[in-house]
């Protein structure tokens, strides 16, 4: 029986070690304070995620003792927010064995740094722990998976032998995992696709409808997939789970923070009150601020991103923002500054076929 310790007593992980107990698999779940152990272990931690009669099944056991935690894991599930990754990461390292997965689940990158979290896990932890990274991500919207609906996700690893490893892990009825090599890839798409879901929810909070959503997506999934190969993401990579299907799960589901987030703007609330309402945290905002410096940087043109920016940290009206970016001066829609996309998908000759 594998032992898995999730990291987090976040609503993502406390659904994960939920998955994971329905095949007799030994988990534990880290939490930050012996008082959040208690509640979650009695399943008294609530939150608006959660379904109001979910109950933690009792072959899981709650601490806040990183060492209890982790020090025999076959595996290690980090399901904390993107900013406190580093943190987390300082806390459970020395407990860390050679053999360990270390499978990062968090959807967002670091201010500080601009870093993805497989990278800050690498700079966490010993050399002899970086085959083993790991990254979890795709349309996941936690309180469906919790309910036992049928989803499914994708483990990447730079070595597919350990993406397998975290595949037969995770895989249970009803929660499919498939196998990628382009972590580059499955980590920006889960983490990019926050951005334009808080614009979602800004065209749903205003009322626009779903050509105007449809429109915002697709462009969304354009911008995405020209930062991400300048990254060097593997584009086919964002046309599939975890970067076209986590987009339209998160910016069709009001259960996602990042919709709450722009619908509650269009009703007049400030970014500040928002998030200290909200239960969790959105990493669309963060991850906004993150992409915004790392196109500057770049050169990269990123309309969408950049409007978002303005909203979130200039104070601009997200109804002009809205019809600004709906009166862009339009051209071919893989043109844009320094994305280089018809490189990528420029129209080849056709072969000839004989029979």
């Amino acid at each position: 029986m594998a032992k898995v310790a999730v990291i987090g007593a976040t609503t993502w992980g406390i659904t994960l070690a939920a998955v994971l107990a329905r095949k007799d698999a030994g988990i534990r779940i880290l939490a930050r304070t012996e008082d959040e152990a208690f509640l979650v272990g009695q399943s008294v931690f609530k939150t608006p995620k959660l379904p109001d009669k979910f109950v933690l099944p009792q072959s899981i056991k709650v601490t806040a003792d990183a060492n209890e935690a982790v020090h025999d894991a076959d595996a290690i599930i980090l399901a904390v927010p993107s900013q406190a990754m580093r943190h987390n990461l300082k806390l459970i390292a020395p407990y860390l064995n050679k053999r360990t997965l270390i499978i990062s689940a968090a959807k967002g990158l670091e201010i500080a740094t601009g870093k993805r979290m497989s990278q800050v896990i690498a700079e966490e932890t010993k050399k002899e722990h970086h085959d083993n990274i790991c990254v979890l991500s795709g349309p996941n919207l936690a309180w469906e998976i919790l309910a036992g609906r049928p989803a499914v996700t994708v483990i990447a690893a730079e070595k597919e032998s350990r993406a397998r490893r975290g595949v037969k892990m995770v895989t249970v009825p009803d929660f499919c995992a498939f196998t990628n090599t382009d972590v580059v890839g499955v980590e920006l798409g889960g983490a990019l696709k926050n951005i334009i879901a808080l614009g979602a929810g800004i065209v749903d909070g205003l009322g626009y409808g779903d050509n105007t959503k449809a429109a915002l997506m697709t462009r969304g999934l354009t911008e995405i997939t020209a930062l991400g190969t300048a990254l060097g993401a593997n584009p086919l990579t964002l046309s599939g789970l975890a970067g076209q299907g986590d987009l339209i799960a998160t910016c069709s589901s009001n259960l996602s923070r990042n919709h709450q987030v722009g619908v509650r703007l269009t009703r007049g609330e400030s970014l500040k009150d928002i998030e200290a309402t909200m239960n969790g945290i959105a990493e669309g905002v963060s991850t906004t601020l993150v992409a915004w410096n790392l196109a500057q940087k770049l050169g990269i043109e990123m309309p969408i991103t950049e409007r978002l920016y303005q909203v979130l940290y200039q104070g601009e009206d997200v109804r002009v923002a809205v019809k600004d970016l709906m009166a862009a001066v339009a051209g071919h829609e893989l043109a844009g500054r320094k994305w280089g996309l018809f490189t990528l998908f420029r129209r080849r000759k056709k072969p000839e076929i004989t029979f």
